[in-house]
């Protein structure tokens, strides 16, 4: 598929990816009836409890974009506990089964069916499956790759830490870094690993299904390049969309679903 046709699906594909909210109780006052020990031992009923990593999981794995759209790989919790070897598999296993993936290869197949890229798959029914079998293979090689092995070998997190508030400037620069800076599961950040060898590694493998004159060193770098790309696409989407389906359609869905996080769409 040609760039052009890549980057007019690649907003509308980004699955990535989640937008939980932690959730505050009301406090309750203080009984000062109560004994001095009980209110000494006991934690205050309005103090909010931390969040597991199995909570915050649970949370961006019901997050979609217009219902449709897939954002389990986002977080708003700003210190959110590092996910464990199988929580990252899990998050990638989702992401994986989710049908909005097969849908998206779908499209990816059709707009390169129409564009005549990859000319060695040729039209017809036999061109688009071809084209669909390597658009599923490209998801699962790059969601197998940068959400799971290399995250778990090099200890970094694989989900995308929306900001969330300050200036546009602020935010797009920070959606546009951490496709390159990732944070580790011990604290801290460091150069993401994970995006940059996933992209690399993906690009690599699909040297042994894209047509003969779609291989080579040349074309395997520079689709590494366009993945990230795509990524750094993807996480403006992640950044923004909220915002903009908040405004769009949920100017009132805090009255209506006070328990639904905004900007994101119930199931």
């Amino acid at each position: 598929m040609t760039l052009l046709a890549r980057l007019a699906i690649a907003v509308v594909c980004t699955g990535a990816f989640s937008f939980p909210v932690l959730a505050q109780q009301p406090a309750s006052p203080n009984n000062s009836s109560a004994p001095a020990s009980t209110q000494s031992q006991a934690p205050q009923a309005g103090a909010p409890q931390p969040l597991s990593s199995e909570d915050v999981l649970k949370q961006e794995e019901k997050q979609r974009a217009l219902g449709i759209v897939p954002m389990f790989g986002m977080t708003s919790v700003k210190n959110a506990p590092p996910l464990s070897s199988k929580q990252k598999f899990q998050l990638m296993a989702r992401t994986m089964i989710d049908p909005f993936n097969f849908v998206s290869a779908g499209l990816t197949a059709g707009l390169g069916q129409a564009t005549n890229s990859f000319a060695g798959y040729g039209q017809g029914a036999a061109g688009f499956g071809k084209r669909y079998a390597a658009a599923l293979a490209d998801n699962a090689d790059s969601n197998f790759f940068s959400n799971y092995f290399y995250p778990v070998l090099f200890k970094q997190d694989p989900r995308y830490f929306r900001v969330g508030e300050g200036s546009i400037k602020k935010r797009t620069w920070t959606a546009l870094e951490e496709e390159f800076v990732a944070r580790k599961d011990s604290g801290g950040q460091t150069f993401h690993f994970s995006n940059v060898l996933g992209a690399i590694t993906a690009g690599t493998i699909s040297n042994a299904y894209y047509p003969q004159s779609d291989r080579g060193v040349g074309l395997t770098a520079g689709r590494a390049a366009t993945a990230l790309g795509y990524g750094c696409l993807g996480n403006l989407f992640l950044e923004f969309w909220p915002d903009i389906d908040h405004k769009l359609f949920h100017k009132h869905e805090s009255q209506a679903h006070p328990s639904e996080p905004a900007g994101t769409s119930p199931q």
